[in-house]
């Protein structure tokens, strides 16, 4: 054993050990706004400023993220974070790596949630919103939106988020809703824009029309109603159809239905010609029943034979025979209310319709054009007027008053406590039937039925009129295409990550209808025109136009609607016009923004490099993008998309305040840092949806730690380091700092590809593995020796600080972007006069340091090593050895590749013990199942312990000045005496 006496010198001061004032806790929370402070005090712009000044003075290329603007009705919650984190590691890498970025962030601020909160404030004085004056309500919700811009201001910017928050875009901003307006008139000029009078998702919540993009679909429980439309007689006076009709006179066409309440809207029943329909009769009844059927014996119906089964089924009939085929062409049929009221005693079309199915129902399609895409087309397509729709239920969801039996019914309640529930006109309509004797059964079903996005209220299909975009009309201004095909076409050219996306929207592109971008609302961007009373045509003269926009533009949208007719209109008769006071959906606005936002800057370009949004967006703000640049300007607003999933809870579940399972970003940076949520949002996978809870912050906060430790190490193992010490020839590095030097080139081609291709995941993780393997438990467990006790002359030493330096440099850079509070804390530790650490781009990649032979060297090593500290830990466990230190391990080695690795190398430093031997062949007592061919001989270390290094060598005492330590450390000591004394 080695001699432990107590050495007659404390040789701790000669040790070189790391030193640094960055401390091992972070302290987060209070670290961070000191950070920031300094930041915003770089530039009247803060950082951001800074960094595009110095970029644009170095020529940078211009890279553009144009930002998707939050609704701005209150705090910000975990998806927003994560959405304008993922934004700041685009801007930051994109300035790492060269560019100049034009990122301003903006707010939608239009629309009917902000309108509700408005309404619940004038309820709570005591006045209806019918009561308070349209110029009073709008200030108001101006005013509600401005607070939020500035409250999600302030808690993105603790997030650490650049941007030039100074010159931040409101799509409420005077100059934007100008600027909205003039982008509608351009369609109105092109000859897209028409007024069409036709279903649409309506929403009696809140009293407006709905695109797609604001419904989504809840499974929901309807009533089901079978309902008998007798035969009224054949359109043709044929004898031959005369003779076909006579066997029908007492049947009835059965139909099925979800919706009831649309019995009353009812025109025609559709039919495929490629169904076999027949004629049946009643034979008998289940019998035992609580209740009596609706249908007797001798009823003859007619129903789609592959669904007669189940319709008998749930009539109660439990015996029916089939009579002959029926031709459904030309039959007309009776309303199934017309001997109730003569409001319904017209004749019921059988129309042919391609949309009619004999998977489930009847085989027949109840139609009312008035309540359905398919009816309305169908009406259509078979000759039917417009006219000849019936208006039958008001903005409110209630039958208006001229609806026979149902006059003020609701359909979906719109006020009290059953708000956005349905209303008595289902019920109402089946009982009506059942007087009528016409409702055959009735059941229940489970479905999914559609919701307003925001109210959460379910929707009903309304016949109301309605501005539209023509999607197939060609248009001369887009070269003869339609806009459909030029947006098809601007999905081909933009790049979209994950490509996944392109098929997405381009699904809804290729088969969405004419774009609704009417609404009526008061908080909003009017659709700013006038439309001839006589002609119905919108009026389109540029000086009128021009005089709407300057209006606007000098006192927003409200000059539009408090303003006389006359002052637009110039020569004009206002007699004759009629203003539009429908304001435009929400898309259309924010799919304007690229307008008032990037095009025409000079610190900008247009289109826009990259769009970054949820995946959600592929139905909102990427497709009103679309189709707004498409319509106006030829293309796409954007080159490229990139679209991240949700965030779920710990365990997969939507958040959800009811259920208690969200996760605040507010409560994550008061208590462990925004920083903590950064590096979150780099290591998830945000193509998919992410998770996240305690248990994962736990461990994201543990990876924290291994960084921090690692900048920490560097900066403490870097102290005193300068240009002096560097060494400057590659031939002059040993083999292990080649390896670390091969892996900073590689890592670095890596990084780069991965900003690059915006996939942080492969930044951050491959760097903390780095940081975890080759760095803490390779190269500084290896040279920590070196580092400590080697005179700060020798070249192994230098050579390992130098390599650290480089490390620091490129860790710092490439981390910035990430990990930016803690890189900029690191970085101006070390250098406090360099600046801030995103100024800085990345240093060119150093070919030189490719060393492919190094790095399958290091791997054999390794190969190797893990046999030895396998031998060493069960050494340590049976307490033969406390530490490496005191072994001399025999190491045999039968493989000669993985002998020959170790050529040139020290294997005692490899392995971290005081002395080693290798072995040519096999025979060592220890071996890994593993790893064939490497076996250990545990020896114990021979000599005298090092009184500094503490290695047990034979060497020990053999220097008379210094008879405790090994001769390395008796010259370090020695320089040290000579600098120190």
């Amino acid at each position: 054993m080695a001699d432990d006496a107590t050495p007659a010198r404390d040789y701790r001061e000669t040790v070189f050990l790391p030193d640094t004032p960055f401390p091992m806790r972070a302290g987060l929370p209070k670290k961070e706004p000191e950070i920031l402070e300094g930041w915003a005090a770089l530039s009247d712009k803060g950082l951001y400023g800074a960094v595009r000044a110095k970029r644009q003075a170095d020529g940078a290329p211009m890279y553009v993220l144009h930002d998707g603007p939050p609704y701005a009705n209150g705090a910000i919650h975990i998806g927003h974070a994560l959405n304008k984190i993922l934004k700041d590691f685009v801007v930051r890498s994109r300035f790492a790596l060269g560019y100049d970025v034009d990122y301003v962030p903006g707010w939608d601020c239009h629309g009917l949630p902000i309108e509700w909160k408005i309404e619940e404030k004038f309820r709570s004085q005591g006045r209806r919103k019918d009561e308070v004056p349209a110029e009073e309500f709008r200030r108001e919700c101006r005013a509600y939106a401005g607070g939020w811009i500035e409250a999600q201001k302030t808690e993105f910017q603790r997030l650490g988020v650049l941007g030039d928050w100074w010159n931040r875009y409101a799509t409420m901003d005077f100059s934007s809703e100008a600027t909205i307006v003039a982008e509608f008139h351009k369609f109105l000029a092109s000859g897209q824009l028409y007024r069409g009078s036709k279903p649409v998702m309506w929403s009696p919540v809140e009293r407006t029309a709905l695109a797609d993009a604001e419904i989504e679909y809840h499974d929901h429980v309807s009533p089901t109603i079978w309902v008998k439309f007798p035969v009224r007689g054949i359109t043709t006076g044929s004898e031959e159809a005369a003779d076909a009709l006579l066997p029908l006179h007492k049947a009835s066409v059965v139909i099925w239905t979800t919706t009831p309440w649309t019995i009353p809207a009812n025109r025609a029943v559709s039919y495929n010609p490629e169904i076999t329909y027949r004629l049946y009769e009643v034979v008998a009844l289940e019998e035992g029943l609580d209740f009596a059927p609706w249908t007797h014996p001798g009823d003859q119906l007619i129903i789609a034979e592959k669904l007669a089964e189940d319709v008998m089924k749930a009539a109660k009939v439990s015996s029916f025979k089939k009579l002959q085929e029926v031709n459904c062409q030309g039959l007309r049929l009776n309303h199934p209310l017309s001997n109730l009221d003569t409001y319904y005693r017209f004749p019921v079309p059988m129309l042919a319709g391609d949309h009619v199915t004999d998977d489930a129902g009847t085989g027949f399609v109840h139609t009312a054009p008035g309540h359905g895409a398919d009816d309305y087309l169908v009406w259509l397509k078979s000759g039917y007027s417009l006219d000849a729709i019936p208006d039958t239920v008001d903005a409110d969801g209630a039958y208006y008053p001229h609806v026979p039996l149902f006059s003020g019914l609701k359909v979906i309640e719109t006020e009290g406590k059953k708000v956005g529930k349905f209303g008595p006109a289902n019920g109402a309509v089946m009982d009506k039937l059942i007087e009528a004797g016409n409702l055959l059964a009735r059941g229940r079903v489970e479905h999914s039925y559609p919701h307003s996005w925001r109210s959460k209220a379910p929707v009903i299909f309304r016949n109301t009129p309605q501005w539209f975009i023509r999607m197939d009309q060609a248009v001369a201004s887009l070269d003869g295409k339609t806009l459909r095909e030029v947006a098809v076409q601007s999905l081909a050219d933009t790049a979209f990550h994950p490509d996944a996306g392109r098929n997405r929207i381009g699904a809804m592109v290729e088969t969405r209808p004419d774009w609704l971008i009417s609404r009526q609302r008061n908080w909003g961007t009017p659709l700013a025109m006038f439309v001839d009373k006589h002609t119905g045509q919108p009026l389109n003269d540029p000086e009128v136009n021009a005089r709407i926009l300057t209006a606007i533009r000098e006192g927003g949208a409200d000059a539009w609607f408090t303003r006389p007719d006359a002052d637009f209109l110039g020569h004009h008769d206002p007699a004759q016009y009629e203003k539009i006071t429908d304001i435009l959906d929400v898309w259309f606005d924010s799919g304007c923004t690229h307008a008032f936002t990037i095009e025409g800057r000079a610190d900008s370009h247009w289109p826009a490099d990259l769009y970054l949004e949820g995946s959600d967006q592929h139905r909102g703000w990427f497709q009103s993008s679309l189709l707004e640049g498409s319509g106006t300007r030829g293309r796409a607003p954007y080159k490229a998309v990139l679209t991240h999933g949700f965030t779920m809870d710990e365990n997969g579940e939507k958040m959800s305040k009811s259920k208690g399972n969200t996760v605040e970003p507010q409560s994550i940076t008061k208590e462990s840092g925004a920083e903590i949520l950064r590096l979150w949002a780099a290591m998830v996978d945000y193509s998919e949806d992410q998770r996240i809870g305690k248990t994962i912050l736990a461990t994201t906060t543990d990876a924290y730690r291994k960084l921090r430790n690692t900048m920490r190490y560097l900066l403490g193992a870097l102290a005193g380091f300068d240009e002096a010490e560097r060494v400057t020839d590659y031939a002059d590095f040993p083999p292990l700092e080649k390896y670390i030097l091969h892996r900073l080139w590689e890592l670095d081609g890596q990084v780069r590809e991965a900003y690059e291709s915006y996939r942080f995941s492969d930044v951050i993780r491959p760097l903390i593995e780095f940081c975890q393997g080759d760095l803490s438990t390779l190269f500084f467990d290896i040279r920590k020796d070196s580092l400590y006790c080697d005179a700060p002359t020798a070249l192994r030493r230098r050579a390992y600080r130098t390599v650290l330096d480089y490390v620091f440099d490129r860790l710092t850079i490439w981390l910035a972007p990430l990990a930016s509070f803690t890189m900029e804390e690191a970085w101006t530790t070390r250098f406090p006069e360099a600046g801030p650490v995103t100024l800085r781009v990345m240093p060119p990649r150093v070919d030189a340091w490719r060393n492919d032979a190094e790095a399958a060297r290091w791997a054999k090593v390794e190969t190797v090593t893990s046999v030895v500290t396998g031998a060493l830990e069960v050494e340590r466990r049976e307490k033969r050895i406390g530490s490496a230190l005191e072994a001399a391990p025999v190491v045999h080695v039968a493989d000669a590749d993985l002998l020959a690795a170790f050529e040139g190398l020290d294997a005692a430093e490899v392995f971290r013990t005081s002395s080693a031997t290798l072995v040519a062949g096999d025979g060592g007592a220890f071996r890994v199942e593993q790893v064939k061919g490497v076996s250990v001989d545990p020896k114990l270390a021979e000599g005298k312990k090092c009184a500094r290094s503490w290695r047990i060598l034979p060497e020990v005492g053999t220097d008379p000045r210094y008879p405790e330590l090994s001769l390395r450390d008796a010259d370090a000591v020695a320089h040290w005496d000579a600098t120190h004394r």
